[in-house]
């Protein structure tokens, strides 16, 4: 069984070959821009050029590319966008439209002259089956899992933050483990515009995961011996733009919270880890600090965790505390730790993945 596992973040997309019939050192691994930076710098290059710009394709992670775009505007050139590519920068149109982007009809764009065409999408399986091919690598796959963060569609005038929590905690209290963040194509809910994005952007003949990045790094962090061995733990994600972290016990998540690590000292971080901690982290402090949230879910958890792990691009803001966390590393690699998360998601809905999982990723521990 191959699958292709793609981490989708800020600064990087990691990608893993999963071959149940490899050892995983021999697996195909690639860390690569991400793909909202790649599109960053078509957009600088066509900045630089004066050219007009017509964004089209799917919603996907913004940032990096919507930065650019903005530059491109100042700079004094047009940009249109089809609806999905708009709703990259917000869910509502018309607050699109008011920073000076026109969102124009697909048929409008198709008929659009003189402008440099660029595709929005978080998933680039073109590219990476050239990339794997120009090393005489395999490039077909039995399945495709992919990770991405989904802000989801917030209503007009309400709060993304809150939105985005809100889904946290009933994903938690729906199933309390960190593989409900994951589904199927089919099994998608429809407040998740990003996730149903990716899907449109997959193969409809490839069976298919998506899963949001933060529980998929975290369930991967669950993949090195030292953090495994712990009956309880909090394992804190800091990513280049959100850090999440869970509290857990016997494999059930017992509380979280969720900020923007930008918005983030490692004094402040620290505090909220201890309070998570001691399970006296409240949702106020968290959500007033411009974070998105914090919840308690389990009242009979009372044995506070003493062992704390980390990953994530950014997690030497929590490593210079004094919390001292202990830096995980899955199968010897902190990068692909969301590309383990994703094939363990897997492998809980699936017997067939997880025989083949399991025979891999067990043998390494």
């Amino acid at each position: 069984m191959r699958i292709l596992c793609v981490d989708v973040g800020t600064g990087t997309q990691d990608i893993l070959v999963f071959d149940s019939r490899r050892e995983l050192e021999n697996s195909t691994k690639l860390v690569m821009p991400s793909p909202t930076v790649a599109i960053a710098e078509r957009i600088r290059a066509a900045t630089q050029r004066g050219e007009a710009l017509l964004l089209s394709g799917v919603t996907m992670g913004g940032g990096p590319s919507h930065w650019a775009a903005m530059d491109h505007l100042r700079a004094g050139y047009s940009v249109y966008a089809t609806p999905a590519a708009a709703q990259t920068f917000d869910d509502d149109l018309d607050s699109v439209e008011r920073v000076g982007i026109r969102v124009v009809s697909e048929d409008e764009a198709a008929a659009l002259a003189n402008v440099t065409r660029v595709m929005m999408r978080d998933f680039w399986l073109e590219e990476i089956a050239s990339a794997l091919a120009l090393f005489g690598a395999q490039a077909t796959f039995d399945a495709v899992a992919i990770a991405v963060f989904d802000h989801g569609a917030a209503p007009p005038g309400y709060s993304d933050r809150v939105f985005r929590f809100e889904y946290l905690a009933e994903r938690v209290r729906a199933e309390g483990s960190l593989a409900a963040f994951a589904f199927e194509r089919h099994e998608i809910p429809p407040r998740l515009t990003r996730l149903q994005a990716v899907a449109q952007t997959i193969p409809a003949d490839l069976p298919a995961l998506v899963m949001d990045t933060a529980p998929a790094a975290v369930l991967g962090a669950l993949e090195d011996p030292r953090v495994a061995a712990q009956e309880r733990a909090v394992v804190v994600n800091v990513g280049n733009f959100h850090c999440l972290a869970f509290r857990l016990a016997g494999g059930h998540i017992a509380g979280l919270f969720e900020h923007h690590t930008g918005e983030l000292s490692p004094h402040q971080l620290e505090s909220f880890v201890r309070k998570l901690m001691a399970g006296t982290i409240t949702n106020q402090e968290v959500f007033q600090s411009m974070g998105h949230g914090a919840v308690m879910f389990d009242p009979r958890d009372v044995q506070p965790p003493t062992f704390v792990a980390v990953t994530g691009p950014r997690r030497e803001l929590l490593r210079r505390t004094s919390l001292r966390p202990y830096l995980a590393v899955p199968h010897g690699d902190m990068m692909l730790a969301g590309c383990f998360g994703l094939l363990r998601a897997w492998a809980a809905r699936d017997e067939q993945v997880a025989a083949a999982v399991n025979r891999v990723l067990s043998a390494e521990c």
